[in-house]
Order: C-alpha cells, then sequence, then structure tokens
C-alpha cells in the first residue's frame, strides 16, 4: 500500500501563491496517474489537476490557467503550483491516484489546509 502525505498549504491573500508537495511511498508512484483533489467544506470532494507517468497533464475548469501539477519520479513526489489564488480555492487539497490500475484510490492522506482570504 502507498502512503501519502501532504504538505505546504498554509493562509494566503486572494491574488498569492502556494506550492503543495506530496511524498508518497512506494515505487508504484512512478507508474500511476496521480491527481491532486479538494474538498470545501459541505462540498464533495473534486479532482482539480491530474498528471499521467508520462506527464500528460488535465486542468479542471476553475484552476486552468492558475494551477500547475508536476511529478519528479526520482523523488516519489507530486506538487501543485498555485498562483491568482482566490477566495473559493480555499479547501484541504489531498493527492492521489487518479485512473491507472489497480485500486481506485490508495490510503488518504491527511491533506494539508488552504485558506484564502479576500
Amino acid at each position: 500500500q502507498v502512503q501519502l502525505v501532504e504538505s505546504g498549504g498554509g493562509l494566503v491573500q486572494a491574488g498569492g501563491s502556494l506550492r503543495l508537495s506530496c511524498a508518497a511511498s512506494g515505487s508504484i508512484f512512478s507508474i500511476n496517474p496521480m491527481g491532486w483533489y479538494r474538498q470545501a467544506p459541505g462540498k464533495q470532494r473534486e479532482l482539480v489537476a491530474r498528471i499521467s507517468s508520462g506527464g500528460s497533464t488535465f486542468y479542471a475548469d476553475s484552476v486552468k490557467g492558475r494551477f500547475t501539477i508536476s511529478r519528479d519520479n526520482a523523488k516519489n513526489t507530486l506538487y501543485l503550483q498555485m498562483n491568482s489564488l482566490k477566495p473559493e480555492d480555499t479547501a484541504v487539497y489531498y493527492c492521489n491516484k487518479a485512473g491507472g490500475f489497480g485500486p481506485t484510490y490508495w490510503d488518504w492522506g491527511q491533506g494539508t489546509q488552504v485558506t484564502v482570504s479576500s
């Protein structure tokens, strides 16, 4: 089983930037598509960005042009660069697999809180 540890969240003003990191244990990280998900209070968890094992990316319309997902397979680490943050980006952010073989998701980590003030 893969363990996921997210970090890098915090409190930032609207228009600011944050860079999230997700450290994954296990060698199967590199062969799986990975995603960043977020869950705001009272809302369902949603996928905001996805990256294939080869580096192809997908973004939800709400973050397109502002967020950039990347991965370093040698370090088993996933990143999310978030620019031009908006109050509606406030949520707990999680990383997990986004497709590929095996279970739909690995066990969820604790997530990292992102709070954007207006």
